[in-house]
């Protein structure tokens, strides 16, 4: 069962993609909501369960936004047709990369990523001002990095959400849609 990533940097979009998935009836989770990534101390290695809001100065520096891999591992084995969307992104990406049949990142300039992230609703990550610039300083190298990865299809995270959606769906559609055969030479008449 081809398990898809839905990536790319905090503001990008990647939270409605997946709830504009769910509303199709695809089997989608949004990991920064669900239960799939958590706040690392990178020095103990201990998940933080309740960390500060806003975060205080220098705090991103010490503490990390990780995947799971027991969980990503989890979601694949749950889904046994289909595809399964992951939505969402870590810093520890390159560690659960090889659990991924396709990546699709979300791309967008810094004028919409920085409205995005100081005008949302659903969280308040990126209102601080050393969370903004971190989005903004990740957001530099984003595509670069992404397709650094292989298997990666960029997606502009501007464009209309059904669009966007629509966009994920068809990269998707590369891992279940079988290949054609091929076609036979015309016979030779001698």
């Amino acid at each position: 069962m081809p398990l898809v990533w839905v990536t790319g940097n905090s503001g990008a979009g990647k939270s409605a993609v997946c709830a504009a998935l769910k509303a199709r009836g695809e089997l989608a989770v949004d990991a920064d909501w669900e239960g799939y990534n958590h706040w690392v101390d990178r020095t103990t290695r201990e998940v933080v369960v309740d960390p500060p809001d806003p975060v205080p100065a220098g705090w991103l520096d010490r503490f990390g936004w990780e995947t799971g891999r027991a969980e990503v591992e989890a979601l694949a084995a749950r889904a046994h047709e289909g595809v399964a969307f992951f939505c969402g992104s870590s810093e520890n990406d390159e560690e659960v990369r090889d659990l991924f049949d396709l990546v699709v990142c979300l791309v967008v300039d810094d004028d919409t990523l920085r409205d995005r992230l100081l005008t949302r609703t659903s969280n308040s990550f990126g209102k601080h001002p050393e969370e903004l610039a971190a989005a903004l300083d990740a957001n530099a190298g984003a595509e670069t990095t992404y397709r650094r990865l292989g298997a990666t299809v960029v997606v502009d995270g501007r464009r209309p959400l059904p669009e966007v959606a629509d966009a994920v769906l068809a990269a998707a559609a590369s891992l279940t849609t079988p290949e054609p055969a091929p076609v036979p030479p015309p016979a030779r008449s001698r």
